[in-house]
């Protein structure tokens, strides 16, 4: 299998697929975790002498071109966190120019995959009750094997690393990578992490064994939850699916998301809980609300915000959070576990109002882990904050730049603690070294780190 690390960039133009569908406010970056946590895979194409091309979905556009959904919005962050220059495509589709122009070390942004309804390969303007649907599908599906080849020939090799819409078969996802070969394709270093930490879990199993599963949609989670099923002791849904869960039955879930042609897999999943003696966790309380902005991810003015049973939830009320009730069973089922699986959020964790149902089950999860348990989480780690970096660095000069071992090894920790969110942009970076390595003057690029503070065995320099 072919891995970034072995990969030859140099003069090669590498089409990456990452996720940054972020929150935005008044067009502007809000939470820049999913940029940070590209970095090193974005960063190791260009350091090699490769180039760039960028591609992700932002938000639900359903296959029609919309502002607020532009990847535009996020060109200068892109740029500023990468270090260098972005360019910028706006349609996808229509990039060829664009690519065959680029040079090494160059970078270009295509705009929104989720404008094309070929990226999810779903028909639009017909229902399935249609008669007509599955030929509309099967056309559908046609024409995303095209939109995903004309993405494939824009670049001489292939980088999944979109943890996080990796489980779905769209054709930046899982289509394109059938027009390369074995040798030019590859997992980005976020993904490499994750698909490792999963076989380790699944491999060394010691029970108890709990797995919670969070996010928006049953669907999307079916495959993993049915391969759980005979493996964990405990399983434990949360996020959007308490709701789709909660109105199978027989509850009232206001404006919660709920996919209603998913209720009997629901029952369904129960069922199958029950035949593997598995003790499905579900939760009963939620955090509810009459006004967010899912473009902001932020309450509207005026907005109500309070707790309800996940099952009876008004009219106009949607379930953004786990409450308190939902936090104890959570934590309850986590306790005395030797292994967890964590893989998504109990809430929409990118408001502060929602943070709390998945704070309590990290809180449980750091509990267990202090008594021997081994955890593999995505999406939301531990707290609390790292207030002090210290890296290892060959030389420095007092301007605060410096020379690693290389292969951007410090790049990738930095990016990874911001995308766990244990550290942020503004917490210091500090090395340690001998008087010998503080030399005049270090190369720097402009995508290189800098220190805030050096330490010799003789002197402190603040940056």
């Amino acid at each position: 299998m072919q891995t970034i690390d072995n990969y030859k960039f140099a003069g090669k133009k590498a089409i990456v697929r990452v996720d940054f569908n972020v929150p935005l406010e008044n067009g502007k970056v809000k939470d820049d975790t999913r940029i940070m946590g590209a970095l090193p895979t974005l960063k190791k194409v260009l350091a090699d002498g490769g180039s760039l091309i960028i591609m992700s979905h932002m938000g639900k556009p359903k296959g029609q071109v919309a502002a607020k959904y532009s990847l535009s919005q996020i060109v200068d962050a892109v740029a500023e966190r990468l270090g260098a220059p972005v360019k910028f495509a706006p349609d996808c589709a229509k990039a060829a120019d664009a690519a065959a122009a680029l040079k090494p070390g160059e970078v270009l942004l295509l705009e929104n995959l989720r404008f094309y309804p070929e990226e999810e390969g779903k028909p639009v303007g017909i229902e399935k009750e249609d008669p007509g649907y599955d030929a509309a599908k099967k056309e559908m599906k046609a024409k995303q094997k095209e939109f995903a080849k004309t993405l494939a020939s824009y670049a001489d090799c292939y980088i999944m690393d979109a943890f996080g819409t990796a489980h779905r078969s769209h054709a930046s996802t899982a289509v394109i990578a059938d027009y390369f070969d074995v040798n030019s394709k590859m997992l980005g270093y976020l993904m490499e992490k994750e698909v490792k930490a999963v076989d380790n879990v699944l491999n060394n199993i010691n029970r108890p064994f709990v797995a919670i599963m969070g996010g928006s949609k049953v669907s999307t989670k079916i495959g993993i939850i049915e391969n759980l099923m005979t493996k964990v002791d405990k399983l434990v849904l949360c996020g959007g699916m308490t709701y789709t869960f909660a109105k199978a039955n027989g509850g009232k879930v206001g404006s919660s998301i709920c996919e209603e042609d998913k209720l009997d897999l629901a029952l369904n999943i129960q069922e199958l809980a029950k035949k593997n003696n598995v003790e499905l966790v579900l939760g009963t309380d939620s955090v509810i609300t009459n006004g967010f902005d899912f473009d902001t991810m932020s309450l509207k003015a005026g907005a109500d915000v309070k707790v309800a049973p996940s099952g009876a939830i008004a009219d106009g009320y949607e379930g953004l959070d786990a409450g308190p009730d939902s936090q104890k069973k959570f934590a309850d089922a986590i306790k005395g576990a030797k292994t967890i699986l964590w893989n998504g959020p109990a809430g929409v964790f990118e408001c502060d109002d929602f943070t709390a149902g998945s704070k309590a089950i990290a809180n449980a999860i750091a509990a267990a882990t202090k008594e021997g348990a081994f955890d593999y989480c995505s999406e939301i780690d531990e707290f609390p904050k790292i207030d002090l970096v210290v890296e290892g660095s060959v030389a420095v000069d007092k301007l605060g730049n410096r020379i690693g071992k290389g292969k951007g090894f410090a790049d990738r920790e930095i990016a990874d603690l911001i995308n766990r969110g244990l550290i942020s942009k503004n917490t210091p970076l500090v090395t340690t070294i001998h008087p010998l390595q503080l030399v005049d003057s270090v190369p720097m690029e402009d995508h290189d780190m800098k220190l805030n503070m050096i330490v010799t065995t003789e002197e402190v320099f603040i940056i």
